[in-house]
């Protein structure tokens, strides 16, 4: 780093700089439960990144680079067409991934950069346009918000001490920087082998002086299960939340299995319909189907057109599942219940969900598949059949 860099005001560049927002979004954020990464967890009809991408878009930047694993070759493809947004592969450590993204917006005559985490999707226009507006006269700036509550030492559960919370602040992002700068910066981190907290550290350590805007409460991170909660909560706004249900019967005949949520169960008898007569399936179908006033199956998939007879009954549910993103809808999740006396459902219930999850596309804590007999009264009780009753929620942002 140039021993004569300067530290903390500057003075405008000529003309208008050219602002872009680099996006963390490497990580695995396990943490936040779910068994997937937290920035593709549905977040309040819509994935996490989608929020924060959508803030920064909504602000006008000129660029976004979006840093991603490079095990997430299928989100990869999903953006590499999208118009102003740059990809790059994120490095063993949060500092290596920021570098990277730093080094490719290098190429793209960029002035300015707001770093931010991909798990902060309540970021607020405001926040964005604070920390913009800061540059113009400061090397540095973050959003960040004064602590306001006492502050503890603990161990072994007891309190061991307190903390004076005077000048202290809890960090936010976006933290924005002059390009050629935090850039510097972050190759003199590298070059000494060191790490860093975030992009505040690493300009300070390079002698970067970073000026303090505030934060905004609503600005979290997700980091726990239920920090997802407050950020819907956030995020919601005038959602479209719709319901749907459906009902279906099927009847017992010849054969040695049925076709239960997609799972082949053996059993001395099979299930008779123009399809393959997957009777869970078919309720969730036509749950989402009513969700969207879009009828049932029969009108999509008529029972006189003679190519679905036999038809593998998951390509009802994968047409009901794209008709719903389609419209703009995201599943956010279904409820299945079989009825019948035989067989027995819970020993097969774990891969009915994920059946039902893989063709679905969400994630399985999303996906409910119970049983229940009716104590040997009506139809199912007799053994005749089985019947199934389904309920599916879908949202819009």
């Amino acid at each position: 780093m140039p021993s004569d860099l300067p530290s903390s005001a500057t003075a405008p560049s000529s003309g208008t700089p050219r602002i872009a927002a680099l996006i963390v979004a490497a990580g695995k954020g396990l943490r936040a439960g779910g068994g997937l990464a937290k920035q593709w967890r549905p977040l309040a009809g819509r994935r996490v990144i989608d929020w924060t991408l959508d803030a920064f878009l909504s602000a006008g930047v000129d660029r976004i680079a979006l840093v991603l694993s490079p095990e997430d070759q299928d989100r990869w493809q999903e953006f590499s067409n999208r118009d102003g947004i740059l990809l790059t592969a994120g490095g063993s450590t949060r500092a290596q991934s920021v570098a990277n993204g730093l080094d490719l917006l290098r190429d793209h005559n960029i002035d300015r950069v707001l770093i931010h985490d991909a798990a902060r999707p309540c970021v607020s226009a405001r926040v964005i346009g604070e920390v913009v507006a800061a540059l113009d006269t400061h090397l540095a700036a973050a959003p960040a918000l004064a602590v306001t509550d006492a502050l503890w030492r603990g161990g072994d559960g007891y309190v061991t001490g307190t903390e004076d919370r005077n000048g202290l602040f809890a960090a936010q992002t976006p933290q924005g920087f002059h390009l050629s700068h935090i850039h510097a910066a972050h190759q003199q981190l590298a070059a000494n082998g060191g790490d860093a907290a975030d992009d505040v550290e690493v300009a300070r350590q390079a002698g970067i002086d970073v000026a303090i805007i505030p934060g905004d409460p609503d600005n979290i991170k997700i980091t726990r299960p239920e920090d997802f909660d407050r950020a819907a909560r956030n995020l919601g706004g005038d959602m479209d939340v719709r319901l749907g249900n459906g009902y279906d019967v099927h009847r017992f005949g010849p054969g040695d299995e049925v076709v239960l949520c997609g799972v082949p169960v053996a059993h001395d008898r099979g299930l008779q319909g123009h399809s393959d007569a997957d009777v869970g399936l078919h309720a969730i179908t036509d749950a989402l189907y009513g969700a969207l006033a879009e009828g049932d199956i029969g009108r999509h998939f008529p029972p006189s057109d003679p190519q679905w007879k036999g038809a593998a009954s998951d390509i009802f549910l994968r047409h009901a599942a794209e008709l719903t993103r389609s419209k703009g809808y995201q599943i956010s999740n279904v409820d299945c219940t079989l009825v019948c006396e035989f067989p027995k459902i819970t020993p097969h219930a774990p891969a009915m969900r994920a059946a039902v999850a893989e063709i679905l596309s969400i994630d399985l804590s999303r996906v409910s598949i119970k049983a229940t007999t009716s104590e040997r009264l009506g139809f199912t009780g007799r053994g005749e059949g089985i019947a199934a009753i389904a309920t599916a929620c879908v949202v819009k942002p």
